[in-house]
């Protein structure tokens, strides 16, 4: 990484794209209208961006429909596919800097994050189901002699995605890579105060080859494009990540249009369970601080609870305490921030909300806890101690950089509490016994559970959860599933 970059500059002098882009091209929308796109870090405006409705999203559904009746991408050789997957991928890397420069101003994040894991992540999502195109294989069942039954997975169509504003490009990527290594063609409703970087790859898309239509993607309001996209009746199935609210809501669009697939990842409230058995409570302690402080707690699997068994809790703080003597809190075009502002105003005062909860039930500041105002966008890294586990703040998804501290008599009530919330994204164990380890982790109900660590994640597995969290899985072999349905082929050889 350039240290020597002036990235603030170089964002005064960004002019991105911010039409819809459908068929290859970018228009305005049909209504003309536009909505401002204001970076958080200093309230400027970076581009009117076009405002898409149910006109802009029928006519998306439609180029995505017809390529993919066509047959242009679904039915192109495995090889060629794989090839323009890979020279896609190639172009975002080659753009890294224009992408993550997109991304930063978009969201507030850290240059350096998104230089050095939003644009590359994505990349190598793209990249590799790009690869399984031509080495997933399909199934010949074990019928009778006198007849050949295949079994083949077939794209479903048009798929519909709405993402979020915490990790636009990854995100993205999660629902585009598996969808179009299926042979489906999508269409994307980008959160509107991260719209930019998605605009871009999509363009990068067709410099690889990507035939026009298969990735469209339309800028707009949730209320206007996400919804007019989930009740589209030629949408064939909608991905979403974002709110349990607005998950609920996509559930009854598309029961109220054509019964469409939906798979949701809402979200979480993960817990961390650090037992009296951990020997590396350093190591712990910096896991812990990564998990909740990066991205300013912008995340939705962020270890934002711990749970303490007895004995430990004082030597952890301290730990965390010392974590964060080296962690870079403050600008967000300093390529050695670690932590920078939270995404909007509107996000920096839910924060805010939640910290004027301190005290009403016994619950006390550690460290942090002072809420900003007015153009200030920056909350401390916060831990707050003596939390019940029933109050709101251990059973909401506050979305800040906000730790809370729940005490535990033993790694029984640790798992017990740590189950004790609606959401089921991901958890970890910090222990020593192997054993224990095993057979606790059988125990918490989560989608993903790590062993004294915490976030290693990757595209070769999968990532969702249960309950309040969703029902989809993003990631790994088993998304092609998903965005595919099996065909059954019985052919009598009499």
């Amino acid at each position: 990484m350039n240290v020597s970059t002036n990235w603030h500059q170089r964002a005064l002098e960004l002019k991105p794209a911010s039409q819809i882009f459908i068929d290859g091209n970018y228009i305005d929308a049909a209504s003309g209208k536009t909505f401002e796109d204001i970076a958080p870090h200093d309230d400027r405006l970076i581009a009117h961006v076009a405002s898409g409705d149910v006109e802009d999203i029928d006519r998306a559904v439609k180029s995505s429909k017809k390529v993919f009746e066509n047959g242009t991408w679904r039915e192109m050789n495995p090889r060629d596919k794989k090839a323009i997957m890979l020279r896609w991928s190639a172009l975002m890397l080659e753009n890294r800097e224009e992408l993550a420069l997109l991304e930063a101003v978009d969201t507030g994040k850290p240059i350096g994050d998104t230089l050095s894991v939003d644009v590359p992540n994505a990349a190598r999502v793209i990249s590799w189901y790009g690869e399984t195109i031509d080495k997933t294989y399909e199934e010949i069942a074990p019928a009778p002699r006198n007849a050949l039954a295949m079994i083949t997975r077939e794209p479903l169509g048009v798929i519909g995605a709405v993402v979020p504003w915490n990790y636009p490009l990854m995100i993205t990527s999660w629902k585009i890579g598996p969808a179009l290594a299926m042979g489906n063609s999508i269409v994307v409703k980008p959160a509107e105060n991260s719209t930019l970087s998605t605009l871009r790859i999509a363009e990068l898309a067709m410099e690889a080859g990507l035939p026009a239509g298969v990735f469209n993607v339309v800028p707009g309001l949730g209320i206007e494009a996400g919804q007019a996209l989930a009740r589209h009746m030629d949408v064939a199935k909608i991905a979403f990540t974002g709110s349990p609210a607005v998950g609920r809501n996509m559930l009854r669009y598309a029961a109220e249009s054509n019964m469409k697939q939906v798979a949701l990842e809402l979200g979480g409230k993960s817990a961390q369970v650090i037992l009296n058995d951990c020997v590396d409570l350093e190591a712990a302690a910096s896991a812990i601080g990564w998990a909740i402080y990066y991205n300013a707690g912008q995340t939705c699997s962020a270890g934002s609870r711990i749970i303490v068994e007895e004995g430990i809790k004082d030597e952890l703080f301290a730990h965390l305490r010392r974590f964060l003597e080296s962690f870079v809190v403050g600008s967000q075009f300093n390529p050695l921030t670690q932590m920078a502002g939270l995404v909007s105003k509107p996000q920096r005062d839910r924060v805010n909300g939640y910290l004027d909860l301190i005290g009403q039930d016994g619950e006390k500041i550690v460290f942090g806890g002072e809420k900003s105002e007015g153009a200030d966008l920056l909350i401390a890294p916060t831990l707050i101690d003596n939390v019940k586990p029933v109050s709101r703040l251990a059973q909401e998804e506050i979305f800040g950089p906000v730790l809370v501290s729940i005490d535990a008599q033993d790694a029984d009530e640790a798992i017990s509490i740590a189950n004790g919330t609606e959401y089921s994204l991901a958890a970890s164990i910090w222990t020593s016994n192997i054993a224990k380890a095993h057979t606790l982790a059988r125990r918490l109900r989560a989608g993903t559970v790590w062993v004294n660590t915490f976030d290693m994640v990757d595209v070769i597995t999968p990532i969702g959860g249960f309950g309040l969290s969703g029902s989809g899985r993003d990631k790994s072999l088993h998304a092609l599933d998903t965005y595919s349905a099996l065909k059954t082929t019985w052919i009598d050889l009499n």
